[in-house]
């Protein structure tokens, strides 16, 4: 479920924080 909630923060979040919240919910 957290992928689905990533995708749309990444509507308004930069690539690279996108990757920096990504990193952490991944791990």
């Amino acid at each position: 479920y957290n992928h689905d909630r990533i995708k749309l923060k990444l509507n308004g979040m930069s690539p690279v924080k996108y990757r920096a919240h990504a990193a952490g919910a991944a791990s």
